[in-house]
């Protein structure tokens, strides 16, 4: 058992292992950004109504948290119930990656551009490098890591230099920042307590919890769902399943590796985005030409550089 369980920690530290599956992850977060745009047409919900956008992202999160614990449930061969002891846990978490995140992130979106907000957000890598290493000693701070994350970002605001402008507002791009923060203590959070208990389990009920408070407010706000169709339930369904895989894995990859060597891919999140919004919404004025190659080109450097093993040294992963 103690070697299996070895094999299995060895196996998630493989670099191949880590590139593969959060690539994965970037790739199907990417595709929420498109997607959730497809979405609010099938679904018939206005630009600016931010009630009906949270309660839409409400029940898209309980639904994604079933999905976990059912997914979680099949690859375990045991069900993954809420275990009592870990109910802080999960609050915090709920709190912290589906309530703050999305309550911030749709307060700020309503207020700001999209382009900014994704440049925005790209900064919870650098928070989350910072919190995992400053405050809960998780691994150490070094040069390598912060220039490998500066070169990373350096990609993401290249990608986002058409329709930049420097305006600042509170309950724009303040919210935004402060959404990016909650999120970044997510992950760090997540590592931390996936050591006590099983990711996908913290996952899978952070996301019911988080989800239902969301739904129940944009209800409570005058969010209505006006439209249901077989289109749309599909691609609610597919937007679901986006949250449960690619936070499942995250946390599974988090448990087994330092927070920088996983953070630093959420880099990818506004390229893929750009890519997948060109290509599924015609929007190919970003993501097409010399600046979008050498952003990519940036991200995935920056992604390396922070990957790359210290000299002479062996970081440790704790748990």
């Amino acid at each position: 058992m103690m070697n299996s369980k070895k094999s299995k920690e060895q196996w998630m530290q493989k670099t191949s292992v880590v590139w593969a599956g959060a690539l994965l992850c970037c790739l199907l977060w990417g595709s929420a950004f498109p997607f959730v745009k497809i979405g609010y047409r099938l679904f018939e919900i206005n630009s600016g109504d931010t009630a009906s956008q949270i309660l839409f992202a409400g029940l898209r999160f309980v639904l994604a948290g079933v999905l976990a614990v059912i997914l979680g449930s099949i690859s375990e061969k045991r069900i993954l119930f809420p275990e009592k002891k870990a109910a802080k846990e999960i609050i915090w978490l709920s709190l912290l990656q589906t309530i703050l995140q999305y309550f911030f992130f749709y307060m700020g979106l309503a207020h700001t551009s999209g382009v900014k907000s994704s440049i925005i957000e790209a900064v919870n890598v650098f928070v989350a490098v910072l919190v995992a290493s400053l405050l809960f000693k998780q691994e150490k701070l070094t040069v390598k890591k912060m220039a490998g994350c500066l070169v990373g970002f350096a990609g993401v605001v290249l990608i986002n230099l058409n329709g930049m402008n420097f305006h600042m507002s509170l309950n724009g791009e303040g919210a935004i920042l402060l959404s990016t923060v909650a999120y970044a203590f997510s992950s760090v959070f997540l590592k931390k307590f996936s050591g006590k208990f099983h990711p996908v389990m913290l996952s899978g009920y952070q996301f019911i919890l988080g989800g239902a408070v969301l739904a129940l407010a944009g209800a409570c706000l005058g969010g209505r769902i006006h439209t249901i169709s077989l289109p749309a339930a599909g691609l609610l369904i597919y937007l679901a399943l986006v949250s449960a895989v690619a936070y499942s894995l995250w946390g599974i990859l988090l448990k087994y590796n330092p927070v920088s060597k996983v953070a630093v891919f959420g880099f990818m999140n506004p390229v893929f985005g750009v890519l997948l919004s060109a290509l599924l919404l015609g929007e190919t004025e970003q993501a097409a030409g010399i600046l979008s190659l050498i952003s990519l080109l940036l991200v995935c450097a920056g992604i390396y550089v922070v990957n790359m093993p210290e000299k002479g040294s062996k970081e440790t992963v704790s748990e």
